[in-house]
């Protein structure tokens, strides 16, 4: 049996609120009491329960829907307790994740064999969602140092092992993360690659020959007419 949990109970009616108000802690459990769907939510944003136990249908917001939004901002496994035996509630309680369901009258026996299954499937739950988490993770650090080892290469030109090994031996040289020097890599790529933007749009917006040194152009000709006249003769001399 799982001893010392916060438990979060919530149900509309008040004599099931009291039965287990009273028969949780004879279980060895805490218990904190909500009176509908919307209370139970705000009651777990604050006190952080380790086990949600809620009927399905109150009327305010249901068990169901109390149970996602509570999800949503931090996972908790939850019992549903139903005074009706549907399928259809069967199959949203699947959807939603939901990890036992109780039909009322609920006895103790029902509540001791509920808990630490639910306790148990919900902590491998967690941890096959921390490992998905995390392979997912891996890929998306290993498409950065990817990204990266191509800037490298083409950068330096270097081949690809090389570029590696360059990428490898800044991070040792730092005692940084290979993510982390990937990351830097590609801002500092971002960066260049805006640098070479503005200097092509410079270069356009100058035209062709507009960045010319002034002493680069030629200088006008002060030769009044009478060199003119003399430049003629000898170009073209008389017999």
């Amino acid at each position: 049996m799982s001893q010392g949990l916060r438990i979060a109970v919530a149900d509309d009616e008040k004599n099931m609120r009291e039965y287990l108000r009273e028969l949780l802690p004879r279980l060895g459990h805490q218990v904190i009491v909500a009176e509908g769907g919307r209370q139970l939510v705000e009651l777990c944003r604050v006190a952080s329960p380790d086990l949600v136990i809620t009927d399905i249908r109150m009327s305010d917001l249901d068990g169901l829907e109390a149970a996602a939004q509570i999800n949503r901002e931090r996972p908790v496994p939850v019992v549903l307790v139903s005074a009706y035996h549907d399928a259809e509630l069967r199959d949203r309680a699947v959807e939603n994740h939901i990890l036992a369901y109780l039909v009322k009258p609920v006895k103790q026996a029902d509540l001791e064999t509920a808990i630490s299954p639910a306790l148990l499937r919900f902590r491998h739950f967690q941890t096959l969602s921390q490992e998905a988490a995390d392979l997912r993770q891996a890929l998306e650090d290993r498409k950065l140092v990817e990204r990266a080892k191509g800037i490298v290469m083409t950068r330096l030109e270097v081949g690809e092992g090389e570029a590696f090994r360059r990428l490898r031996k800044l991070s040792s040289e730092e005692s940084r993360k290979l993510v982390e020097v990937a990351r830097d890599i590609l801002a500092a790529e971002e960066v260049f690659r805006a640098l070479d933007r503005d200097r092509q749009a410079t270069g356009v917006r100058q035209g062709p020959g507009k960045g010319r040194r002034v002493h680069d152009q030629p200088e006008p000709s002060t030769a009044g007419p009478e060199h003119t006249e003399d430049k003629q003769e000898d170009e073209y001399p008389l017999d």
